[in-house]
């Protein structure tokens, strides 16, 4: 049987450059990370606009993708179930959130806005199946573009309505 033995001249270290290595992969991974983190963040990031910003802007945002947000107004609620399109108006509502909350909440603040004539309205097309919220006083938040006419073509919507779940907020939740 063989027998080696280590001698002080035969053990060599390892060369430093495998940890150096080790580090520059290190960093080239975290630098990947935190550039994902930032991309994606900026692309969900997505602010609306409210239909009064829409209508100051004019023929700016025409043709262009912007996300939208409104009351809905009931009455003006149309729906064609055959060719899948629904048509209805939207009223501004404010986007700050210390102006509604100081207004007594996001449900008047949608009701005070169907109700007041001088606030701005802005027709909505979208084609798709209706949402079941869909409803007066819901605040609907769309994704499309503005035409010439001034007429909003959704190709998103998302329907709020704070109204549904007023009375299930617990009662040791207070404001």
């Amino acid at each position: 049987m063989a027998q080696t033995i280590a001698t002080p001249g035969t053990l060599r270290a390892a060369p430093r450059g495998g940890r150096t290595k080790f580090l520059v992969g290190g960093l080239l991974i975290i630098a990947a990370i935190a550039y994902l983190i930032v991309t994606s963040t900026q692309n969900t990031a997505q602010y609306f606009y409210t239909v009064q910003e829409i209508k100051d802007r004019g023929s700016a945002v025409v043709g262009q993708n912007v996300r939208i947000s409104g009351a809905v107004i009931g009455d003006s609620i149309q729906y064609d179930a055959g060719a899948l399109e629904l048509r209805f108006t939207v009223a501004n509502v404010p986007a700050d959130q210390k102006q509604i909350d100081a207004q007594g909440g996001l449900a008047a603040v949608l009701k005070a806005a169907v109700a007041d004539p001088k606030a701005a309205h802005m027709d909505v097309l979208y084609v798709g199946v209706k949402p079941d919220l869909m409803k007066g006083e819901a605040q609907a938040i769309m994704d499309g573009r503005l035409d010439s006419s001034g007429l909003f073509h959704a190709d998103t919507l998302l329907m709020k309505c704070p109204t549904r779940y007023e009375d299930a907020a617990p009662t040791q939740v207070a404001p």
